[in-house]
């Protein structure tokens, strides 16, 4: 009867959100108190329940959400990440072009919000293919795979951050861990996809092919270094207890927390990308500013995705369910997996799916001893499936290449749901290793 409640409540949470058209903040907080009436939890409990797993969930994630917006905004403002895309056009040439947009919005990626990305890159796209004459698609769908797993598998972006808190994992093992399932992901879902679409003809819309450079952009070395900076301390921090010997041990644990890493890397963003090239005080602040406006309403349903989860854990259905899930006859990461790809399908939201599917499968990872930091890559695997006409990632690419709903089915959709199924492929892969 509590698996037939919770079931009920995710339903209902879909429907709200696919079909009423209900912001996912509000729908979770009205579902999270219908979860507790109909859980059995004592009424004047339930506020304090939602309250608490607000307050749990964005306590550890605000600081490194808000850095990482902060980053990835002076990045573009900067012209640095433009930078970047211009000079891996340069290194690897016309005849390895695709290579070279995959590592390009790999390393872009990285430190940029997904949404931002893709509006930075697609101009990028237009004018590569424009200059080499060449499919649109066929050059731009391997940049836009590299930021799609980027967006699902990788910290210090919001799914896979949020999801790193909510299974105790270990941030710097599992961007160890994603990084090795994201490259041969990307290669097949990207480029060699890619291969099979040359047909599709789009003629992408010259209002969106239109940029703006930077007046004064930093250098190559600069912009490199500053976008990769919160990746390279995260993996030091990782690596380094296991290099004996070391001086520092306590020094490099206190460096290698996620909130420490992405104040480090603003700060340093801020006189490299800032201070250095001719900017004020007052103009980084505002960039800055605008940042945390861009990512506030993600903040709160990632706030509300934890009020649901706190709902269902102190009303004792997160342990029952748990129970009842050990009895499928699938592996944890292969559940975890299915659950965030429903959700997906049904809500459209990666975030949605990853921070739903987390509130219900995280009981079952202390129980069955599944490696956190695998269900953190799973979970995020399985969030990326079945975009469709219910995904704004889905409009984005229609609208910006100018393509038929059926031919962006063909290929974005394919291509995520490859992300999607690759992504477990790795994790399983990695579960028989480690």
């Amino acid at each position: 009867m509590t698996l037939a409640l919770v079931l009920l409540c995710i339903v209902g949470l879909v429907l709200l959100i696919a079909v009423g058209k209900i912001n996912a903040f509000s729908a979770f907080l009205l579902i999270s108190v219908v979860a507790g009436v109909v859980l059995g939890m004592p009424l004047a409990d339930i506020p304090k329940s939602i309250e608490k797993g607000i307050g749990d969930t964005l306590g550890s994630l605000v600081i490194i959400l808000c850095f990482g917006a902060m980053l990835g905004k002076l990045l573009a403002e900067s012209g640095a990440a433009e930078k970047l895309a211009a000079a891996l056009m340069r290194a690897f040439g016309p005849r390895y072009i695709q290579w070279a947009m995959v590592v390009a919005g790999f390393v872009i990626g990285i430190p940029l919000f997904y949404g931002i990305g893709f509006v930075l890159l697609v101009p990028l796209i237009f004018s590569v293919a424009y200059q080499y004459k060449l499919p649109t698609i066929y050059i731009g769908l391997p940049m836009l795979a590299a930021l799609s797993v980027t967006h699902g598998f990788l910290p210090p972006h919001p799914s896979p951050t949020a999801l790193v808190v909510q299974f105790e994992a270990n941030m710097g093992l599992t961007l160890v861990y994603g990084l090795a399932v994201a490259i041969p992901t990307i290669i097949i879902a990207g480029p060699l996809f890619a291969r099979t679409l040359k047909s599709i003809v789009a003629q992408p819309l010259q209002a969106f092919a239109a940029t703006t450079p930077a007046a004064n952009p930093p250098g190559t070395a600069n912009s490199f270094f500053t976008a990769l900076l919160p990746v390279l301390l995260l993996m030091l921090a990782a690596v380094y207890p296991f290099l004996t010997g070391l001086p520092f041990q306590r020094l490099m644990a206190l460096l290698g927390q996620p909130s420490v890493v992405m104040l480090l890397a603003v700060a340093y963003a801020t006189y490299s990308l800032g201070l250095k090239q001719g900017r004020s005080m007052p103009q980084i602040m505002g960039i800055y500013g605008d940042a945390v406006k861009d990512i506030s309403m993600i903040l709160l349903i990632i706030g509300a995705s934890g009020a649901l989860k706190q709902v269902l854990t102190d009303s004792g259905a997160s342990l029952a369910i748990a129970e009842q899930l050990r009895h499928v006859a699938l592996p944890p990461l292969v559940l975890g997996w299915l659950m965030a790809a429903i959700i997906r399908a049904c809500v459209g939201s990666a975030t949605v799916a990853g921070l739903t599917t987390a509130g219900l499968i995280a009981p079952l990872l202390v129980q069955t001893h599944t490696n956190p930091n695998l269900m953190v890559l799973a979970v995020g695997a399985g969030s990326l499936m079945f975009s469709h006409v219910n995904d704004s990632g889905f409009w984005l690419f229609k609208e910006y290449f100018n393509v038929s709903v059926k031919d962006t089915l063909r290929s974005w959709s394919v291509m995520e749901a490859l992300v999607g199924g690759l992504g477990l492929v790795g994790v399983l892969v990695l579960d028989a290793l480690v």
